[in-house]
């Protein structure tokens, strides 16, 4: 059996908190003479002392500073698992599953799950980012909640449009591509294209010989070290825009193609789920 309990170390990170045995008191809702007892047994039986007196503020000692930063970690852990339950017993998902295109913007994304977890703290996003093609149909779409894909009509749910997705056609600054006044179809027929995977919905094949990636980071290098020019997403590649390591091809049928992104829900959750909800709903501010 241990010595102490979670009782007594949250008894004392309360008292240093609030800085008095009375506030940590009324906080914890018992008496001053029951907190001041068990902080007594908690260092007697430690053999330590953890606290001192300074003027009217109680302070922990260098060796109760050192134990009460060890236990911390445990006293969360234990308020996690506490609140865990509490979800549970309220029927509240601990569980979403979330299916995005890779091309989707990576800050927005993650400024999403950051407000959604700050939210709902005991619920775990699963997250897979796959790279969409016009004949793929991943096993993880049927498990997924929410879905953010190029297709509207998933076989698993019902969408709805959400953005467009611009792609640049660019080379490297040094191609000589980028030396023309303007490109004609031609031209870039004799140049590699950089495909990322088979997404032939958003790519024309309009050069006679093309290089296929299946990351986006992996064609955003092949294009970086000039084994050919690409359509990439305008977002992902804006650095490199601004640098002017990566330049946008003047193309004589245009330089910028728009792909939409519709965002899907699984068709079996209805009604939706208030953490669902509140996702779909970040996703559309």
């Amino acid at each position: 059996m241990h010595k102490t309990t979670l009782e007594q170390w949250t008894l004392l990170q309360k008292v240093v908190e609030l800085g008095s045995f009375a506030k940590a008191a009324e906080e914890t809702h018992r008496s001053q003479s029951s907190v001041s007892y068990n902080l007594a047994l908690l260092q007697e039986r430690l053999g330590v002392a953890l606290l001192v007196q300074e003027g009217r503020r109680a302070v922990l000692t260098p060796a109760g500073e050192l134990l009460l930063n060890q236990v911390q970690p445990l006293l969360k852990a234990f308020d996690w698992v506490e609140t865990r339950a509490a979800t549970l017993r309220n029927g509240m998902r601990t569980r979403l599953d979330l299916v995005v295109d890779s091309i989707f913007p990576r800050a927005r994304l993650f400024a999403i799950l950051r407000q959604f977890q700050q939210r709902y703290p005991q619920t775990q996003v699963r997250l897979t980012e796959v790279l969409e093609t016009a004949s793929s149909e991943l096993p993880v779409h049927a498990q997924a909640d929410v879905m953010i894909l190029t297709r509207r009509q998933d076989m698993t749910g019902r969408g709805e449009w959400l953005m467009n997705i611009d792609f640049v056609a660019v080379a490297h600054r040094d191609h000589p591509l980028c030396a023309a006044e303007q490109v004609s179809e031609e031209m870039l027929a004799g140049w590699p294209l950089i495909r990322i995977a088979e997404s032939d919905h958003r790519q024309s094949p309009v050069a006679q010989e093309s290089w296929t990636f299946s990351t986006i980071d992996a064609a955003v290098e092949a294009v970086l070290y000039q084994v050919g020019y690409g359509w990439l997403p305008e977002e992902r590649i804006q650095p490199l825009l601004d640098s002017g390591v990566l330049k946008p091809l003047p193309l004589s049928h245009g330089t910028r193609r728009a792909t939409p992104l519709h965002l899907i829900v699984k068709k079996d959750l209805a009604p939706l789920d208030e953490q669902v909800e509140m996702l779909l709903q970040l996703f559309k501010e």
